[in-house]
């Protein structure tokens, strides 16, 4: 006599056995015999790295650095000057990109053809504000010109860090006043890191 309690717990079995995907299972291989036994059960792994442009001038915080001039009236326009502030302090800024996207990266800025002005008319061009790089590979753009820097990939990866330095010419004299310093004022300038 067929015990149905027994053939409905068969029936469950099997129809869950079916409703669960092979896939579910880890790979397993049995192997039988006398001597030596060699099994194997493979796994794939796969790692996905997402394409990445990071970009950083100045402070890693939110904070927008400042870097300010103050020529003596005993040294105005006489030549040369290093700036105060920047995240380094001393007129530097720390710079950093890395890009995997495959290919160089161009770093642009937006000063083309402005000057700092004091907001009663009177202006100091971008031009009279060098930039220096302390690495060949991470040159800045010079600031007042439509120029650009370029950054080379190696092997599809730029990975580059270097010091800004930011330094007045301070060869001509202009009337007293705060020039720049606001967005107003045109005292800001924005690089942008640019990849394929």
């Amino acid at each position: 006599m067929k015990n149905p309690c027994k053939q409905a717990l068969i029936a469950a079995a099997v129809s869950l056995s079916v409703a669960i995907p092979q896939f579910a299972f880890a790979e397993a291989t049995t192997v039988t015999g006398a001597g030596a036994l060699s099994a194997n059960a493979r796994v794939d792994f796969q790692i996905t790295i997402p394409g990445v442009l990071r970009f950083r001038v100045g402070s890693p915080a939110a904070a927008i650095d400042m870097i300010t001039f103050a020529p003596t009236s005993a040294n105005i326009g006489t030549g040369p000057i290093s700036g105060t502030g920047g995240d380094l302090t001393g007129g530097k800024v720390t710079v950093d990109v890395l890009a995997n996207a495959g290919g160089d990266v161009t770093i642009s800025q937006d000063s083309n053809g402005l000057s700092l002005a004091d907001g009663a008319g009177n202006t100091i061009p971008y031009t009279t504000i060098a930039t220096a790089s302390s690495q060949a590979t991470l040159g800045a753009p010079a600031l007042g010109t439509a120029g650009t820097t370029t950054v080379f990939a190696t092997g599809n990866l730029v990975q580059e860090s270097a010091e800004w330095t930011y330094t007045y010419a301070n060869g001509a004299s202009y009337p007293s006043g705060i020039y720049g310093g606001t967005v107003a004022n045109n005292g800001r300038v924005t690089y942008t890191a640019s990849s394929p």
